[in-house]
């Protein structure tokens, strides 16, 4: 996929009006890729994650994330649609929480956004373009969308409740409660060569701040996927 595809593929995501009804201060930062580098974790991926994991330590030391301003904000974003965040918790304050312990090391490419998501600050996911089917973009659940994950080890379809804020495609819903948990069928895996990678923020994070973490992805991904080539869109309200 050259770089106009990538950039055709980008000005197809959209956020629905009544997600900015929700929440008027969201933005996503959304970075297409192509040619990464996939495999397991490694030396490279291992030097980005203990980089994170001081910084976690130096910023928060014995605080809880969750006091975090833009984690306080994300906690009342999932409270604003009925989740509860002490059971589902946004995706970056469930890693910072894991932090002081050691972050998981998956694969190369998740161990790269996991350390930006971290370092950051910010809710950030990853999914396998080979499988994504149509536009991304941000809606409100109707209750008919068909969620794919796994129960006790074997494969499952889930339905979200009306309401409920999730990234889809023409698929189905590809990440649940706006960034707590991707769908099977689009995560990242040890092949992957083509991702989008959304990056998440809410009024607390500026704008400047949220262009600072999308340039620190791009460049943990092109250190460690040399020749990949990236195009961003910003969207906003």
């Amino acid at each position: 996929m050259p770089a106009a595809a990538l950039k055709s593929l980008l000005e197809t995501a959209a956020v629905d009006p009544a997600v900015h009804a929700l929440r008027p201060d969201y933005r996503a930062l959304l970075i297409a890729a192509e040619g990464l580098r996939p495999g397991p974790s490694d030396a490279a991926s291992e030097r980005l994650l203990a980089a994170a994991e001081e910084t976690a330590r130096r910023r928060f030391g014995a605080a809880p994330p969750e006091e975090h301003p833009h984690l306080a904000a994300w906690r009342e974003a999932f409270r604003a649609f009925g989740a509860k965040p002490q059971r589902t918790r946004p995706s970056a304050e469930a890693l910072l929480r894991r932090a002081p312990a050691g972050l998981p090391r998956v694969d190369r490419l998740t161990d790269v956004y996991n350390a930006v998501s971290v370092a950051h600050v910010l809710p950030l996911g990853g999914e396998d373009l080979d499988h994504y089917a149509g536009a991304p973009r941000l809606v409100r659940a109707t209750g008919d969308e068909p969620f794919e994950t796994t129960a006790g080890g074997e494969p499952v379809v889930e339905h979200c409740p009306p309401g409920e804020v999730v990234w889809r495609d023409d698929a189905g819903v590809t990440c649940r409660r706006w960034n707590w948990r991707q769908c099977t069928r689009t995560r990242l895996t040890g092949t992957t060569t083509r991702a989008l990678f959304v990056l998440d923020a809410l009024g607390p994070m500026s704008d400047a701040e949220l262009i600072a973490a999308g340039d620190a992805l791009a460049e943990a991904l092109t250190e460690t996927s040399p020749g990949a080539v990236l195009e961003s869109r910003l969207l906003t309200g």
